[in-house]
């Protein structure tokens, strides 16, 4: 039984945060899978937009609004209830979904501190002002996280090949993270 929820447009900073696991409990709580370690995102908003997965059966097409009752930790992972989802099968029937929240409702980050997202695609330099890419993405090294870096660059018969460069994201090697100018300047070489 799918439940009722509103149709809605995906907001403009929109970010998947994670996905709708299996249901949990009778009462139409439902386990989620976070795309983050840290899923404070997902505390932290009380409207969550959902998209159907991209593979097997969709129980809706497009984008529908979930108002969360509530969401919490438990067993090392996160549980969720709706008002619009009652019961187990109703539950079930979300299994799958998209979760997205609006980055503006994201929990403010401490100075220093930078979520992901708001990284990927921004302009590194190093400080003698040389060009070294776009962070791609990050990884997460356990020990450290670590910029992947995009550029180009041209062999010896003048063909351009993309190209990758890694940096570890710590304050050894990171002198500046400038957001409002999406320029990130560190103490690294290009041919490191």
């Amino acid at each position: 039984m799918m439940p009722s929820l509103d149709t809605a447009d995906l907001p403009a900073d929109a970010i998947e945060v994670g996905r709708i696991g299996d249901a949990w409990g009778v009462k139409g709580w439902f386990k989620v899978v976070s795309h983050s370690a840290a899923p404070e995102a997902l505390f932290s908003s009380k409207r969550w937009y959902l998209q159907p997965t991209e593979r097997g059966a969709k129980p809706f097409d497009g984008t529908r609004l979930l108002r969360v009752l509530e969401a919490k930790e438990h067993s090392g992972g996160v549980v969720a209830q709706s008002h619009e989802v009652v019961g187990r099968d109703a539950a079930e029937a979300l299994r799958g979904s998209r979760i997205f929240v609006a980055r503006t409702s994201f929990p403010s980050v401490s100075v220093d501190e930078y979520y992901w997202v708001d990284l990927i695609g921004l302009d590194v330099v190093n400080r003698e002002g040389v060009a070294l890419g776009q962070v791609k993405e990050l990884l997460s090294t356990g020990a450290q996280t670590v910029l992947v870096i995009a550029y180009q660059e041209a062999d010896e018969a003048g063909v351009v090949q993309a190209l990758e460069r890694m940096v570890p994201f710590v304050a050894v090697y990171v002198d500046k993270v400038d957001l409002p100018t999406r320029l990130i300047t560190v103490d690294w070489q290009p041919d490191y």
